[in-house]
């Protein structure tokens, strides 16, 4: 009798989390088919696929963002269903329906559910509906002037902030009126720039937040599941560089409020799959909806330690249309840090080029999620993270202290890497006395020497970068055709 071919799943993405999905995707026996643009030909997730295609260009818009051409190479190649990971299409409501139109399944939630929760001002409204607590925030503004009548309702500080997307991208701080014009006009300059939306609203700004979001993860029957909580405000830039699972220094009360206000919510947008619902808690642990994200999310690893679940095959489970029972519980404490190809101490300005050679940690209970090796190129079209480290414990102290060590272990060349800065955070007393808050960088001063550079001086660095060690001494595309990553939270 012969056997039927395994279903084959596209993945729409690149670099760590394409090459954590080709894995599991096989374990589970499925067929995978990788894409990529012309500056990952050799990447390894294109190396271990069974099938992978050219997309086009590296710029980011000429390859992973072109919604057609996936849809139509999965259609041409026959796949059940894409993964797109996270960042790029996975939380884009057109692809998803793009693909539903075609008898493809989208791995991760419904079209409608995407561009509910995407909007922010949306999910605010409908998080209010599910009885969450909210920061006071507008719905979107046309104008400054909206602006500065909102905020001095409300009052200073405020945040200015892109109702599209994330990753800190398209958001402000404003301390007070005569900042809000420049505020605003930045914010929506770099909303259109990194989600092609210009919308943006104003909400009350938490001076020294704890960052805490919950994982939850629904089948396609109506069971909805809290995966526990993670603590991720260690940020620079309001991006995400150290996060942990559970939450440190958080009572079991709060925990369990927070954990069935997430469970209301995706109740109430009939959600299914992964995703993962974002709080600001300050020192009373009062907590506000922030956001949701309607994917897989960065920090995945810590939460798979403590629970012992696999969120990429759980994923692929539901999307099968399969029952799920889950028992959830939580066991011991993990620590995730971000391994980015930056220069710390310039601002965090960015660090592309060829990696001659890396060396990553080994060891019980420490794990490596990487596309990274020897010869890599860490291209200016793509966020610079270059790894995620994650360690498991019994407890915090033993978490970290495995952490250290596997930094210690861990090594680049080529490019300049965080490490050391982690390093720093990690072995700062306050750091395993108290629960960090989102201003712990600046508070303590982590980055040595730091210089703060103009959005003109982070350009000719990163421009320089990209010249140091090239073959042809040249460019091959002009500065401003690159990823907007790079830009992220400027204060220009």
């Amino acid at each position: 009798m012969k056997q039927a071919p395994a279903k084959k799943i596209l993945i729409a993405n690149r670099g760590e989390i394409a090459l954590r999905i080709l894995r599991c995707a096989k374990m589970m026996g499925y067929q995978v088919l990788s894409v990529y643009s012309e500056a990952d030909q050799h990447a390894p997730h294109v190396r271990l696929a069974d099938e992978s295609i050219c997309l086009g260009p590296a710029a980011s818009s000429e390859s992973y963002l072109k919604i057609e051409k996936l849809v139509e190479i999965a259609q041409k190649h026959q796949c059940w269903a894409v993964h797109p990971g996270y960042g790029f299409l996975a939380e884009n409501q057109s692809f998803a329906k793009a693909l539903e139109d075609k008898g493809i399944v989208f791995i991760g939630p419904m079209p409608q559910t995407i561009a509910d929760m995407g909007d922010k001002v949306s999910a605010r409204k409908i998080a209010t509906q599910a009885g969450l607590p909210m920061i006071p925030g507008s719905s979107t503004l046309d104008s400054a002037q909206n602006a500065q009548e909102y905020a001095e309702k409300i009052g200073y500080p405020v945040l200015i902030k892109a109702k599209a997307g994330g990753g800190g991208k398209g958001m402000r701080v404003v301390h007070e009126s005569s900042q809000i014009k420049q505020a605003f006009e930045l914010a929506q300059s770099e909303a259109q720039k990194a989600f092609g939306d210009p919308g943006v609203y104003v909400e009350r700004y938490l001076e020294s937040p704890r960052h805490v979001e919950v994982q939850v993860f629904a089948d396609h029957h109506g069971k909805v599941w809290t995966l526990f909580d993670r603590d991720c405000s260690i940020q620079r830039r309001h991006q995400k560089i150290i996060e942990e699972a559970p939450a440190p220094f958080f009572s079991d009360e709060t925990r369990e409020k927070m954990a069935k206000a997430s469970q209301a919510l995706c109740m109430q947008v009939k959600y299914r799959g992964a995703g993962t619902l974002e709080f600001l808690v300050d020192h009373e642990e009062n907590f506000y909806f922030l956001e949701m994200n309607t994917r897989l999310q960065v920090e995945h690893p810590v939460t798979e330690w403590v629970t012992g679940q696999d969120l990429v095959a759980l994923q692929i489970l539901a999307a099968e249309n399969k029952k799920l029972a889950l028992e959830p519980r939580c066991q011991g404490h993990s620590i995730e840090v971000r391994i980015y190809a930056e220069d710390c101490d310039q601002n965090f300005a960015p660090s592309p080029g060829k990696v001659t050679d890396v060396s990553w940690p080994s060891g019980a209970f420490v794990r490596v999620d990487s596309y990274v090796e020897k010869g890599s190129e860490i291209s200016l079209f793509y966020d610079p993270m270059i790894a995620k480290i994650s360690t498991w414990g019994v407890d915090r102290e033993a978490a970290t202290q495995r952490m250290i060590w596997a930094l210690k272990e861990f090594s680049i060349s080529g490019v300049i890497s965080n490490r050391d800065f982690l390093l720093r955070a990690l072995q700062e007393p306050a750091f395993s006395q108290s629960a960090p808050t989102t201003n712990f960088i600046e508070t303590h001063q982590l980055v040595e020497n730091s210089q703060t550079l103009s959005q003109e001086e982070l350009a000719l660095a990163y421009a320089a970068a990209v010249l140091v060690g090239s073959d042809d001494q040249k460019i091959a595309t002009p500065l401003q055709q690159a990823s907007n990553w790079w830009r992220s939270g400027i204060q220009e």
